[in-house]
């Protein structure tokens, strides 16, 4: 059945029809504040998208990993009461590596952002630092996600990845820029997952032993370098061996040749999170290393092959939920989507008692009055009460225990996007990341890449605003790829003639 397009857009509404407030904007306390739990919308639109594929993850799905070990080597205490950072400690960790947009079967080594994501088996509980190999995301608001992912996969007649689509959804979301020039450079294709940087991505709070809060973003630093591959070595390895990052990864274990990674923070003081230059909880912003330097931490190293990798790679459940005493959430509004959505897709893929499963069990003990639901198989002795509060002894909720953060927030429920400051931009640090970070070479290799991937853009008005989009991070970038685009047409045209000619 073929349906037309109406010149007038219809009314985006949710699954019952009735009418939604925007596609953009969370509806949060104040532009600043956090996101409200009843917000219909939002929370149909991620559930919705949570429940899309059987059984492999809708995002992230292509992976591999390995267990290991985070040694605190520095004193980070000023900043944090968390165990997991005291001095000195060793906590085992588990580590999954993997591809954003790509299905189970896809080549490691097609041009993506990598996942990077750490669970550490603590005293207080599982700690999950869920990120990337990039320390910014495309979109800064997660009711944008499932678009933004729908945008990335494959249409639903041809079931082909579609490059108007995906240039659209990023011309059409400017916040996007600076990760996109990320991912088209040369970060797009890391040799392998040990030659790659990690990075929480996210801000996250800190609170001390006295109560103390403070900002902080987690770096990854690896011990073996950051070593990229070309697009030519990327397609060749494509078709010789799609497993090529996880043989590596799982190789290199077996030999003994541990992967490392330093891990640092920049740590924000709490009050200048208010007044701050750019809002320092957009996820698609970096913060200058000059203003808040990287202090170190500790270690992180790889030195365990999972014994089955389906009971200890795939059933693995990392969430940005799982914090501990003393880490807390920041006002980045896709990091508070995010601590909804992964348990949420976690049940649904795992199971509502996916962390008892072994891989994802803590250390430490749980005392809560949860029970029963499907697979479940660790449970409470029958004299403990199921219901709270109890005169029978049970487990109490404890505030000091918990240390729970929090910032102020007054404002009005509202859609949103938060608060501009005077250098918020959403182009500023791509064009930076283009003109101060990237050499000759790498910006010609850059050139090369979005030329490539813009000139399967088959929409006139897709790729005019491909060109605009580019020209805002740079002009002379976007100038060069306007000749680019136009000489290759010319190129296309002419071979059209030549064959018109022959035949």
């Amino acid at each position: 059945m073929t349906e037309t397009t109406p010149t007038t857009p219809q009314p985006t509404t949710t699954q019952t029809g009735t009418p939604v407030g925007s596609d953009a904007h969370s509806l949060t306390a104040g532009a600043n504040g956090a996101t409200a739990l009843h917000d219909r919308y939002l929370v149909e639109k991620l559930a919705q998208f949570n429940r899309e594929r059987i059984p492999e993850r809708i995002v992230h799905a292509k992976g591999g990993g390995a267990f290991g070990t985070f040694e605190v080597t520095e004193d980070v205490s000023r900043y944090t009461r968390a165990a997991v950072f005291q001095p000195g400690t060793t906590t085992e960790t588990l580590q999954r590596f993997s591809s954003v947009a790509g299905e189970q079967g896809s080549p490691d080594t097609w041009r993506d952002v990598r996942g990077f994501s750490v669970k550490f088996y603590t005293t207080e509980g599982n700690y999950d630092i869920v990120g990337n190999n990039t320390p910014v995301f495309f979109i800064r608001d997660g009711i944008k996600f499932p678009d933004f992912i729908h945008s990335q996969k494959r249409l639903p007649g041809s079931g082909l990845r579609d490059a108007d689509m995906q240039w659209d959804f990023w011309t059409l979301s400017p916040e996007s820029a600076h990760q996109v020039t990320y991912l088209m450079g040369d970060r797009g294709l890391p040799r392998s997952w040990r030659e790659m940087p990690g990075f929480g991505s996210h801000t996250y709070q800190w609170i001390n032993a006295e109560g103390e809060r403070f900002w902080v973003k987690y770096h990854f630093t690896s011990n073996q370098g950051n070593i990229e591959m070309s697009g030519s070595e990327a397609e060749l390895i494509a078709g010789a061996d799609a497993d090529y990052y996880r043989r590596d990864l799982f190789e290199a274990i077996e030999a003994g040749d541990f992967p490392s990674w330093d891990v640092h923070v920049q740590v924000m003081p709490y009050e200048d999170g208010k007044t701050y230059r750019f809002n320092p909880f957009d996820v698609t912003k970096v913060w200058p290393h000059a203003d808040y330097p990287l202090i170190k931490v500790g270690t992180h190293t790889l030195d365990r092959n999972p014994e089955n990798f389906f009971a200890q790679i795939e059933q693995a459940a990392f969430s940005p939920a799982n914090l501990v005493p003393g880490i807390d959430a920041s006002p980045d509004k896709m990091l508070m989507a995010r601590i909804f959505s992964y348990p949420d897709a976690q049940r649904y893929r795992v199971g509502a008692n996916y962390n008892q499963i072994p891989v994802n069990a803590p250390i430490a003990p749980v005392n809560n009055y949860s029970q029963d639901g499907s697979a479940r198989h660790g449970f409470n002795a029958p004299s403990t009460p199921v219901y709270a509060p109890n005169s029978l002894g049970g487990p109490v909720a404890d505030a000091a225990a918990a240390g729970e953060g929090g910032w102020e927030s007054d404002g009005d429920l509202v859609r949103s996007a938060a608060t501009l400051r005077s250098e918020d931009s959403d182009f500023g640090q791509a064009g930076t990341l283009y003109r101060e970070v990237y050499d000759d070479a790498a910006k010609a290799r850059f050139l090369e890449t979005i030329t490539g991937a813009i000139s399967g853009v088959t929409r006139p008005e897709v790729r005019e605003r491909a060109i605009w989009y580019w020209t805002q991070v740079d002009a002379e970038l976007g100038a060069s790829l306007g000749r680019n685009l136009e000489s290759g047409a010319e190129s296309a045209n002419e071979a059209a003639e030549y064959v018109g000619v022959a035949d």
